[in-house]
C-alpha cells in the first residue's frame, strides 16, 4: 500500500523542512510548498492527492485564506481537509472561517501534529512510539 500524502504548506523553510523531516520519519509521504501558489501548483500534479494539507496562515505570494479559497473552487481539491497553524492568538477563530478540520498553535508541538495527522490520514504506518 502506499503511503498517505501529506502536503506542508508553510512559508519558513526551517520549519517546513522539519515538518516534512518529522512525518517522513512517520512513514507518511509529504511534499513541502512555499507558499499558497506553489501548494496549488503541486496540488495539480499531485497523484494520488493528499489526505490532508496542514496549512500556514501568514505566507507571501498567496496566504493560508487565499489558498483556501482558491482549494474550495477547485472540485478535485475541495474535499481534502485542512488543518492551519500559525502564531497569531485567533488560529482557532480563523480555523472555522475557513471551515478548516482543525488548527494547531505555533510553535507545532510533535505529539499534537502527529496526532492530528493520524485522524485524517489512517493508521498503520508505522508504529506509534
Amino acid at each position: 500500500m502506499a503511503p498517505h500524502r501529506i502536503f506542508v504548506v508553510e512559508d519558513e523553510e526551517m520549519i517546513r523542512d522539519s515538518i516534512v523531516e518529522f512525518l517522513a520519519e512517520q512513514g507518511y509521504d509529504v511534499v513541502g510548498a512555499a507558499d499558497g501558489r506553489d501548494a496549488l501548483d503541486k496540488l495539480d500534479d499531485s497523484d494520488p492527492p493528499p489526505c490532508l494539507i496542514l496549512l500556514d496562515l501568514m505566507m507571501p505570494v498567496m496566504d493560508g485564506r487565499s489558498f483556501r479559497a482558491r482549494q474550495l473552487q477547485i472540485p478535485e481539491l475541495a474535499q481534502i481537509p485542512i488543518v492551519v497553524f500559525s502564531a497569531y492568538q485567533d488560529v482557532a477563530k480563523t480555523a472555522g472561517e475557513l471551515n478548516a478540520a482543525g488548527h494547531l498553535a505555533k510553535p507545532l508541538k510533535l505529539p499534537d501534529l502527529l496526532s492530528t495527522v493520524r485522524r485524517h490520514c489512517a493508521n498503520g504506518l508505522t508504529s506509534p512510539p
